[in-house]
């Protein structure tokens, strides 16, 4: 009996001690979960429901459009006609491929879409971009893209590099601004592509792997002062024509000299598109100065893509990344490590990140 009586005893002092330990330690469900940095910068991002004026989405996804809806995001899809990557070699693809992403967005992704610059000595090129430009506007499309392929790589019949201000481009410009819409123009690249070469410059990896646009050195090559005269002559010729400048109007290291456009021209904005990495860069006291002072000239845009091969999950890992930082950039005081270096959050005032992250694209892309 007292062998029995010890079992007993020592089966209650068990499960006494067992209860104990599950009463004192809450389990997962119960316990109290702060959101990480990250979570919290990506909430305030999805409350100002932010427009991503410049991104290349080439196919559909679930997933994707899951991360569209919790950010309450939308974007402007942005069409490019390039003969170097064999997923923009042809236009009308392109354009029904982003037809349908816009369809089934359920309101999150406008399209921008692009003529093409390949059919400049067609006799009809004019009028030929043009019956495409407004098919497109009609199917929905707010706005029209020129590329960089015009004054870097497409040449006239006499072998002379085309610049975007050549006469058979006026008539176009003149039936977007007829229409209200809004040219966005990627002319020129960033210094670094015409040399020397430069491994801390953001864009340097870019020619790595994109040889064909790095053009330091090449006979007969254009200045980038030339293709941005060119630009500028569209914006005096065209007062008309709202243009929103993408990559920082290819100005991407002076801020005193995209100022100076903005004086002087009133129907030009500026994206930040693929360049946040040269704000980051500069002294944050006069980036600060200059958002606050612009702040009704700046889009935000990030030129992150979805390519039709692309994993869907390590995409958009890199798209949140992508928001977070900016976010964190752009709107705290938070000091961030970006590329190794230390970066002190220009903590702009809320007004001014409503106009950078949202209202600026409604009001310069009608449409959107």
């Amino acid at each position: 009996m007292v062998g029995w009586t010890r079992t007993i005893a020592q089966v209650i002092l068990g499960l006494s001690i067992a209860l104990s330990s599950t009463a004192q330690a809450p389990t997962s469900a119960s316990a109290p979960t702060k959101p990480s940095g990250d979570e919290s910068a990506l909430r305030a991002f999805a409350a100002i429901h932010p427009i991503d004026v410049h991104v290349h989405v080439f196919k559909t996804d679930p997933a994707f459009q899951q991360m569209l809806k919790q950010l309450n995001l939308k974007l402007l899809d942005i069409l490019v006609m390039d003969d170097t990557l064999p997923y923009r070699k042809r236009l009308q693809p392109q354009v029904d491929d982003a037809l349908a992403l816009v369809r089934s967005s359920r309101g999150h992704v406008a399209l921008c879409t692009t003529f093409d610059p390949y059919r400049f000595d067609s006799a009809s090129f004019s009028a030929d971009a043009i019956k495409q430009i407004n098919h497109d506007l009609n199917q929905g499309a707010v706005a029209v893209k020129i590329w960089k392929n015009v004054g870097m790589e497409i040449k006239d019949s006499s072998g002379q590099y085309v610049m975007a201000d050549d006469p058979k481009f006026e008539p176009i410009y003149k039936d977007i601004a007829s229409h209200g819409k809004t040219l966005m123009t990627h002319l020129a690249e960033p210094d670094v592509a015409w040399g020397p070469p430069d491994a801390t410059d953001p864009s340097w990896s870019y020619y790595q792997e994109n040889p064909q646009w790095y053009v330091a050195n090449r006979p007969g090559f254009p200045s980038k002062q030339r293709i941005l005269e060119a630009r500028d002559h569209i914006l005096a010729n065209n007062p008309q024509l709202r243009m929103v400048g993408v990559h920082l109007g290819s100005m991407e290291r002076d801020l005193d000299n995209i100022a100076r456009h903005l004086d002087k021209y009133p129907n030009f904005a500026i994206d930040t598109a693929a360049r946040m990495e040269y704000l980051v860069l500069m002294p944050p006291e006069k980036v600060r100065a200059f958002l606050i002072k612009y702040q009704g000239r700046v889009l935000y845009g990030t030129d992150l893509d979805l390519l039709p091969d692309a994993n869907v999950q390590d995409t958009l890992k890199e798209w949140r990344s992508t928001y977070v930082r900016d976010w964190k950039f752009l709107a705290t005081g938070e000091t961030l490590n970006v590329e190794g270096k230390q970066v002190h959050g220009l903590n702009l005032p809320r007004p001014v990140l409503e106009k950078i992250f949202r209202s600026n694209a409604i009001r310069w892309i009608p449409g959107l």
